[in-house]
């Protein structure tokens, strides 16, 4: 969970450097880790940051953005962001998280705006001799989820569809959706992906499947009690999540997950 201790330092961010320009991928949550990025950057290449692509607006993926957008990158991101982006509801997170993550967000951290709003399934950019990918595989995880696929090296940047060997965020997404859209990311067939969260994996398929069954199993169990209408702390103590129980943020994360899941298949299950 994001702290001032590690200065909301909880998501991944990624770069691939061409000849013309270097192209990131999120932007992390404070515009202090996002400097210490530029930094690292600049140690490997004299190329600038062209553009950002935002995979989505959570606060810990896009609080760095400005620091970007003040060194001259273009962000991009895909318009289904507007609302949230525009929300009383983006607002009041960044005024907890000024006062949560100090000081590290503070009154000088503001939310940023793409420059280019995509509306495409998939929008080309191609930069240096690289062809990217930029796919709009929401609303799963958000209305807004992209990805990024780098065909020239089979990299995707998978932004928060994937949580590699940890529990995810289900929050008040439509994991239906959401497993939709992940069968969508192992049809690119990737040899390398970078996750939202967690260290890169070399088996995608493999650790995408793990993130994909835990929906699944939060479908499969919430769903049935739904139907039959078992309430949810009877549901939640029956259930079977021994696969799923040692992973990290399971004691944080699945019981909300279930909740909201509990309370999504009331509305999508059949009578």
């Amino acid at each position: 969970m994001g702290s001032p201790a590690n200065r909301n330092f909880i998501s991944n961010a990624g770069f691939v450097v061409t000849d013309d320009g270097v192209v990131v991928v999120d932007a992390l949550g404070s515009p202090a880790l996002a400097r210490e990025l530029l930094l690292e950057i600049k140690r490997i290449t004299p190329q600038p940051v062209r553009y950002v692509i935002a995979t989505h607006y959570h606060a810990d993926h896009i609080y760095g953005l400005q620091t970007f957008s003040e060194a001259g990158a273009k962000v991009l991101a895909h318009s289904s962001a507007r609302e949230y982006l525009n929300s009383d509801t983006a607002q009041k997170r960044l005024d907890a998280s000024r006062i949560e993550l100090a000081p590290w967000v503070n009154a000088q951290t503001h939310l940023v705006q793409a420059d280019q709003w995509l509306e495409a399934k998939e929008t080309p950019l191609h930069v240096g001799g690289f062809d990217f990918v930029i796919a709009h595989v929401g609303p799963a995880h958000t209305p807004e989820d992209v990805v990024v696929y780098v065909r020239q090296i089979g990299v995707l940047f998978a932004g928060d569809l994937f949580f590699k060997g940890r529990i995810p965020f289900v929050g008040q997404a439509d994991s239906r959706l959401w497993i939709q859209s992940l069968n969508r990311l192992m049809d690119y067939q990737p040899k390398f992906v970078v996750p939202g969260h967690g260290p890169a994996s070399t088996d995608p398929m493999s650790d995408m499947t793990l993130t994909r069954d835990y929906l699944l199993h939060l479908r499969k169990t919430m769903g049935v009690a739904a139907k039959n209408l078992e309430p949810f702390e009877d549901a939640y103590v029956k259930a079977d999540w021994s696969r799923f129980e040692s992973l990290p943020l399971f004691r944080v994360a699945n019981r909300m997950n279930a909740y909201n899941t509990y309370l999504l298949m009331e509305q999508q299950v059949e009578p």
